[in-house]
């Protein structure tokens, strides 16, 4: 399968750098560019990418409120988006994922990396960088939201008891490996109660899953140390 990718980044270097890159894969293509994100959205709607490779900060509509424009519509619903920006602050990471965005990287990340991580988001997998660290993440999605919870509690009531213990997991950074040797299962195993978990709580992919586990309480942020 080939992935298809949308560039929307204001800066046409960049854009180019990103085309040959991604081109030169044997498993990627670029189908379309957008210069900000009122055309990202546009164009993402004729194109139907498989991903959307999105700059944070373009003029006009944003790369925030262009993210949480594709998610909400259902009929992009198996597009995902993957965040890339110089701005890695706490705040846009965290209003990233309440927005929908999949995964989200810095834009000094190597090309291996970047590839990888499209490859990532595509698969179902949530993406975050490493120097947006577990603490700052938990921290900022356990605050309130003026939007209000994706999940209240009682909606917790429809997973099974297993389900709630791998999306537990999954919100503390382990992957279906990890999941697995914890629980003593194989990772396939894990990865169908997270797949039954999403689709009970009507998440799009593992990322907004985690944005859920703690919205909803499941999983409290450790208290910050002195």
């Amino acid at each position: 399968m080939t992935i298809r990718v949308l560039l929307a980044d204001d800066q046409a270097l960049l854009r180019a750098t990103f085309r040959i890159l991604i081109d030169s894969c044997d498993d990627m293509e670029v189908v379309a560019e957008a210069t900000d994100g009122e055309e990202a959205v546009e164009l993402t709607r004729t194109h139907r990418p498989d991903l959307v490779l999105m700059d944070i900060r373009m003029p006009g509509t944003d790369g925030l409120a262009a993210t949480a424009r594709l998610c909400a519509d259902p009929d992009l619903a198996a597009t995902r988006v993957l965040i890339l920006t110089t701005f890695e602050t706490d705040e846009y990471v965290a209003q990233a994922l309440r927005a929908g965005a999949s995964g989200f990287l810095g834009k000094d990340v190597g090309v291996d990396e970047l590839l990888g991580g499209i490859r990532t988001v595509v698969a179902g997998e949530s993406l975050l960088s490493p120097s947006a660290t577990r603490a700052l993440i938990t921290r900022f999605l356990a605050a309130p939201d003026p939007g209000g919870h994706l999940a209240p509690p009682e909606r917790l009531a429809a997973l099974t008891a297993r389900e709630r213990e791998v999306m537990a997991l999954a919100a503390e950074g382990m992957s279906n490996a990890e999941i697995a040797d914890v629980l003593f299962v194989s990772p396939l195993t894990v990865r169908t109660h997270v797949q039954r978990a999403m689709t009970k709580l009507d998440a799009r992919d593992r990322a907004q899953l985690v944005v859920i586990a703690y919205q909803s309480g499941l999983v409290r942020p450790a208290p910050p140390t002195r």
